[in-house]
């Protein structure tokens, strides 16, 4: 391939998908546009097909990952039911991180649409300031404001189920938590 020569379809979607099972991070699709020298939203789209071909690609607001099977040790999973302003988006994060919880996704009911989510995936503080920073700059909202009351559910991962317990406490005390 020349410098400029464009990857044409399903030679790039199988370059996408080698490349995101060999990232150790994150891959945005305009860097994946780059290597294959196509637009962004031509990467959307693959992105979009391979999904469908129930090929294990998510998007986080840092950009897209492949999920490899797990061969690791069980990790513990739970939905919480949470409910703060948007302006406290960034501390109720933070006290899942700093407890060693991974936040996966965000849940919602709307009223007109029914379940909406959206991945999140932080697991440390650094993830949180670049998510909330990504919001900010696209002036995006928050899906609770979507929501009456601002209620909604987090699925989250963590190593023991400890880890949970304690972000769990430390909502409650920070009145974010939803018994």
């Amino acid at each position: 391939m020349t410098e400029n020569e464009k990857v044409l379809g399903e030679e790039r979607r199988q370059l996408l998908i080698a490349t995101l099972k060999k990232a150790t991070k994150a891959l945005p699709g305009r860097e994946l546009g780059e290597l294959t020298n196509v637009s962004r939203q031509v990467i959307v789209s693959d992105i979009t097909l391979l999904k469908a071909r129930n090929e294990p690609i998510i998007a986080t607001s840092q950009g897209y990952v492949y999920m490899h099977p797990q061969a690791v040790p069980e990790r513990y999973e739970k939905t919480i039911v949470c409910r703060h302003t948007p302006g406290q988006a960034e501390e109720e994060l933070n006290i899942f991180v700093d407890n060693g919880v991974t936040v996966k996704d965000v849940r919602i009911e709307h009223p007109v649409y029914g379940d909406l989510s959206a991945s999140i995936m932080v697991s440390n503080r650094s993830d949180v300031k670049e998510f909330i920073h990504k919001v900010s700059e696209v002036n995006g909202v928050f899906l609770l404001k979507l929501t009456d009351g601002g209620i909604h559910l987090h699925t989250v991962i963590a190593d023991n189920e400890q880890q949970i317990q304690n972000a769990e406490d430390a909502l409650r005390k920070a009145d974010i938590l939803v018994d």
